[in-house]
């Protein structure tokens, strides 16, 4: 390997230019940043080892020659999609700032992968699991609402850990949540949740000395971290007897299981979840488009053809 390859990717600019633009521009989440930062690093160390100069020098084939090597380095295609995704990202980044011409990931696929998707908790289930009587213990009292807002309000995991105190409206039962590209949407609270906030904001203001913002904090009035609530809510569902391992996105796809089964409302789900496009909400609910096709054939009056016709 010449001793100028390393230094041209391993310290570029570029790299740096583009994590700070995706945390201040597109303000993307914490969780968000650190996953492109991870699978840039895989990028980067294969063109280093590909003797790759510089970004102008890769091409499409170093790009499926990288997917090709992340799956046979056992990646399913899933992951290897997201690598993509990073890239392509990164390099249509570098096309508006001029260091390329052009987008050299356009045009490579990445393995297909089978859709999977996590099992929704029942409706009984989801009744036994948030029976939880947390009493005094603080704790236990945050975890309850967390769980509560999840699955009231169907909101992701970096959602609910952004929220701050003035997003909250208890009185008119709603969360102001900010989503993936920073889009705003307002979305309802259950009346039970609504309980469970109220008598967490009742602990919080006890436990929490400072003037920290956070919704949800630790101890010490930190906000509280995506481990943290995932280990936490695991440790619930064990210990109520959930089949299964809980996590934030399994209670998210049960709220959007549920409302659909109940309401049949594909689009107020959509809305709900903060999906840009239906076919995202489709995955979550179990449905083939051609059943989604059919309801909005349906439901929808400009969709309707006149008997006439």
């Amino acid at each position: 390997m010449s001793d100028d390859i390393a230094p041209a990717l391993t310290e570029d600019a570029s790299l740096v230019g583009f994590i700070r633009y995706i945390t201040t521009e597109k303000r993307l989440s914490p969780h968000t940043v650190a996953a492109y930062q991870r699978d840039l690093a895989a990028l980067r160390a294969f063109c280093v080892s590909a003797e790759v100069a510089d970004w102008k020098s890769v091409s499409s084939h170093h790009l499926r020659q990288f997917a090709a090597a992340s799956h046979r380095g056992g990646l399913d295609g899933r992951s290897v999609a997201r690598y993509l995704s990073a890239a392509r990202s990164f390099f249509r980044y570098l096309v508006r700032e001029g260091v390329v011409n052009v987008n050299p990931v356009e045009g490579v696929a990445a393995p297909k992968a089978a859709k999977r998707l996590p099992a929704a908790v029942d409706v009984d289930q989801v009744a036994a699991l948030l029976t939880i009587n947390p009493g005094a213990d603080p704790l236990a009292v945050r975890d309850v609402a967390i769980m509560e807002l999840f699955y009231s309000s169907g909101l992701r995991l970096a959602e609910l850990l952004g929220l701050d105190l003035p997003d909250l409206d208890l009185t008119g039962a709603t969360v102001r949540v900010t989503g993936k590209g920073s889009r705003t949407r307002v979305v309802p609270v259950g009346a039970k949740a609504v309980v469970a906030l109220h008598n967490w904001l009742n602990a919080r203001a006890l436990w929490v000395a400072d003037a920290s913002s956070a919704l949800f904090v630790t101890a010490q009035g930190r906000r509280v971290s995506p481990r943290a609530v995932q280990a936490r809510l695991k440790g619930w569902g064990t210990k109520q007897g959930l089949e299964g391992r809980l996590h934030p996105h399994r209670l998210r796809h049960s709220f959007a299981s549920h409302l659909l089964e109940s309401s049949g409302d594909i689009r107020a789900v959509q809305e709900l979840l903060g999906h840009a496009n239906i076919s995202t909400t489709q995955v979550y609910t179990h449905l083939d488009f051609q059943h989604l096709a059919q309801v909005y054939d349906a439901a929808h009056p400009r969709a309707r053809k006149k008997k006439s016709e």
